[in-house]
């Protein structure tokens, strides 16, 4: 294997796995006309204006494609009352226009550590439909109400005028509410934004609870980032889970929630996200019983769930590469359509009957859809795709996905393939991600990354903890190859 050659670049890197996956990475000349073309406000909805509301947004500090706003209160009852506004694209894309149908061709943006490749022309991503701070939007709002037990009781979605006062990130407002200390938010921190946080942090904390004694699986906790600078890897930041990233999974999570039945309720077809029954149940009982726990038979989450909270609490060290060889055997999500009056399987990993993908339409075309969807239902018109046309695309959006995923994937292993040229020879400690005819693979636990393994991977199996030598790297192919090391071989450092 070789080393990078000189003059190697990320970005390079990116574009090319982005056109191996069958996405279109530059955007026509129609769609660029069509962009610059557009006024330099949103239309005003025809519902409520409620931008006196104390809007926030938390996202990734480095994040302008902001789809999504949160508010909330407490009812005399002790339950919440949660609002989430989503950036009404529709309202400036429009169906067949060029914009949309580059937008469906590549159904989703591709996020490489590196470059990102948005779905819309950065002036819709992040300005037109981006609800950017102390910025004039519209917006759907999804309402809910979080009961004492933490169960989603009702819900409403309709149309608005909102204004985010305060864009946060992850980081600093994870940071501030774990800790109480420093700041929320970067330069003065508007009146009431503190309580508020608090606020929501409760409620979400509710809802994560609820979501856990019946089911939903814990998963996660670490997630590593490449820093690229000047096309050139730098290193990777680690992701951990907080109370700002909880917020947003919770809310997002119970407003998709509160969509999939709204539609129902109305008759609506749904585009929905489902994880159906586990590939490998077997494989996830084994991992069990190797930590001394017996699973059900069939697949069950809330066992499983049970697992894996124990799990995190007992070693949290090693539970992201348990959570990555569960998810691994779990198997993909996938888009599905249901019509009227028809029910399908709910999200295995979620423990959820309700859920669809809504929050995202900016940068997912599948909720592009769902928004369509929601307004024809609110505005009582008729439904905008064909049942052909929406299965078409769910099925679409779900192939999308998959290779988006693997362009993301395969750019943290160009990453950390460029990280590791320097290291070829040492041995590391080490997680199997992968079993199959195709080949065994495993990442490393102490830098994340992940390749195969060339010599000495038979018998292994996902979820076994070995080590492993670092035969040799190339970082354009993003090839990491490893030698198992033999229990009784000394470790080499």
């Amino acid at each position: 294997m070789i080393q990078p050659p000189a003059g190697f670049s990320f970005q390079q890197a990116a574009r090319n796995a982005m056109l191996r996956a069958g996405f279109k990475p530059d955007f026509p000349p129609a769609v660029l006309a069509q962009v610059n073309s557009l006024p330099d406000s949103t239309p005003a909805p025809p519902g409520r204006d409620l931008r006196d509301l104390l809007w926030s947004s938390i996202d990734n500090p480095d994040s302008r494609d902001l789809d999504q706003v949160e508010w909330a209160e407490r009812l005399p009852n002790g339950a919440f009352r949660v609002r989430v506004g989503i950036a009404d694209v529709d309202s400036v894309v429009k169906p067949g226009s060029p914009a949309d149908l580059h937008a469906r061709d590549n159904a989703t943006s591709v996020y490489t550590g590196g470059p990102v490749f948005s779905m819309l022309p950065e002036r819709l991503s992040t300005d037109l439909t981006s609800l950017g701070q102390d910025e004039d939007r519209a917006a759907l709002i999804m309402e809910f109400v979080i009961d004492s037990a933490g169960e989603i009781a009702e819900g409403d979605v309709f149309a608005a005028a909102l204004r985010n006062k305060a864009k946060l990130n992850y980081d600093q407002a994870g940071q501030w509410l774990d800790s109480q200390s420093g700041a929320p938010c970067d330069g003065a921190v508007p009146p009431g934004l503190c309580e508020q946080l608090r606020l929501q942090k409760e409620a979400s904390q509710r809802l994560k609870q609820f979501r856990i004694e019946h089911g939903a699986l814990t998963l996660g906790g670490v997630e590593s980032v490449p820093i690229v600078v000047a096309g050139q890897v730098q290193r990777f930041a680690i992701q951990q889970e907080n109370s700002a990233r909880d917020i947003i999974e919770s809310f997002m999570i119970a407003a998709n929630v509160a969509m999939a039945r709204f539609l129902r309720a109305r008759n609506s077809p749904c585009v929905r996200r489902v994880v159906r029954t586990p590939k490998r149940w077997d494989r996830i009982q084994e991992i069990a019983a190797q930590l001394g726990v017996k699973l059900p038979v069939e697949p069950d989450p809330c066992a499983l769930g049970a697992f894996l909270e124990q799990r995190r609490q007992a070693d949290a060290l090693h539970f992201p590469e348990l959570s990555l060889a569960v998810l691994k055997s779990l198997g993909p999500g996938v888009y599905i359509v249901e019509p009227p009056g028809t029910e399908h399987e709910g999200h295995f990993g979620l423990a959820l009957n309700d859920y669809t993908h809504s929050t995202a339409p900016n940068r997912r075309y599948a909720d592009l859809v769902m928004q369509r969807l929601l307004k024809a239902c609110l505005a009582g018109g008729p439904v905008p795709y064909a049942q052909a046309e929406l299965s078409a695309l769910a099925d679409h959006c779900t192939d999308r996905e998959s290779a988006a995923q693997k362009v993301e994937r395969f750019m943290k292993k160009v990453a950390a393939a460029a990280l590791l040229a320097s290291q070829i020879g040492r041995s590391f400690d080490a997680i199997v991600t992968g079993a199959a005819d195709k080949g065994t693979y495993a990442r490393l636990l102490s830098v994340p990354a992940e390749g195969r393994i060339v010599r000495g991977e038979r018998g292994l199996d996902l979820g076994e903890q070995i080590r492993v030598h670092l035969l040799g790297v190339n970082a354009e192919r993003g090839f990491i190859d490893f030698e198992r090391v033999p229990a009784s071989t000394s470790p080499q450092r």
